[in-house]
């Protein structure tokens, strides 16, 4: 038995993110169809506050391997050098159930997180797009870049940070990186008028107001994954048309939703479907010039296993990756 072991220097080579956009799409239509196997995803607790364990298991019908994602989650690890996110995908033989890979987990989680946002951009935005306002200035604002400028004529962004120095430096190396205009700004309005928004922060209170975004925007809306916590508030999600990656998902973690239907001001019903059904073209998109878009992203497993077996397959045609035996 040989298990192929694919680190995260590798996965960046492998998995661009543009090929990584086509990846979500057949992954989330395949999700809305019925076509995987997707469990809840299980969370669990450390002792002392230290952080969680996550396990999130899938499979497809399309795929020939099936798995797993192991990820750690250390919050604290903001202050320090390590990321908040790390672990790894365990990839197995549909047919013979043995072991093929173990894959790069955070890495996986950066590039498919803001390929989901590229899809649902694609999809909703308008295709004259040519600004992006980012909130946060983490791994996930780095991807977002990548995203947005694989859909969109971006010619402008625009970064806010709590952290001024880190917001900076963040633009700084964003806009040397890959020389276009990056701009930092200490004013979430300001990067709020932007034709394009993406959230992703750790914030648990919201940091968008919906009377600041203007008509025609869309929203990406990424760093909230529970009951209790948002980035945008009620007036964004009852003025916007709301599109989520999976319903049960939003209904168990999506506090940017749930929170304004539990205060009565929406219903579910305020949902207009999954990206996948879109992808499907089972339920419409974009009806207007003026109609505000936006997609609320919690993550599904599908997404990195479709993103793992991409990279396992790169990786066996190309020869990388150390074999263990």
């Amino acid at each position: 038995m040989s298990i192929r072991l694919i680190n995260a220097a590798m996965v960046r080579d492998l998995l661009p993110v543009s090929a990584c956009i086509d990846l979500i799409r057949s992954a989330m239509s395949a999700t809305s169809s019925g076509q995987t196997r997707l469990p809840p995803r299980t969370v669990m607790p450390l002792s002392e506050k230290k952080g969680f364990l996550a396990q999130m298991p899938s499979a497809s019908a399309e795929l020939e391997s099936y798995g797993t994602k192991l990820i750690s989650i250390h919050p604290s690890n903001r202050d320090s050098a390590l990321p908040v996110i790390q672990g790894i995908v365990c990839l197995f033989d549909l047919n013979s159930g043995k072991p093929i890979a173990i894959v790069d987990a955070g890495e996986i989680t950066g590039i498919r997180t803001a390929a989901a946002s590229g899809l649902a951009t694609l999809l909703l935005a308008r295709e004259n797009s040519t600004s992006c306002g980012i909130f946060g200035c983490g791994i996930q604002a780095v991807t977002h870049i990548d995203a947005m400028r694989a859909v969109r004529p971006i010619e402008r962004f625009l970064i806010w940070g709590r952290n001024l120095d880190k917001l900076e430096q963040f633009s700084s190396e964003q806009q040397a990186r890959t020389g276009i205009e990056v701009v930092a700004t200490p004013d979430p309005e300001e990067a709020a008028q932007c034709d394009i928004l993406c959230t992703v922060t750790s914030s648990a209170e919201p940091i968008l107001n919906g009377d600041w975004v203007k008509p025609g925007a869309h929203i990406n809306l990424v760093g909230a994954h529970s009951l209790t916590t948002r980035e945008a508030d009620t007036t964004l999600i009852s003025k916007a048309a709301v599109y989520v990656d999976l319903m049960e998902s939003v209904r168990n973690e999506g506090g940017d939703i749930m929170i304004p239907i539990n205060e009565g001001a929406i219903d579910e019903s305020h949902i207009k479907g999954e990206i996948g059904q879109l992808v499907l073209d089972e339920i419409t998109g974009r009806v207007g010039e003026d109609q505000i878009t936006l997609y609320k992203s919690l993550g599904v497993a599908t997404q990195d296993l479709y993103a793992a077996d991409y990279v396992l397959a790169k990786a066996v045609e190309s020869n990388t990756g150390g074999i263990f035996e």
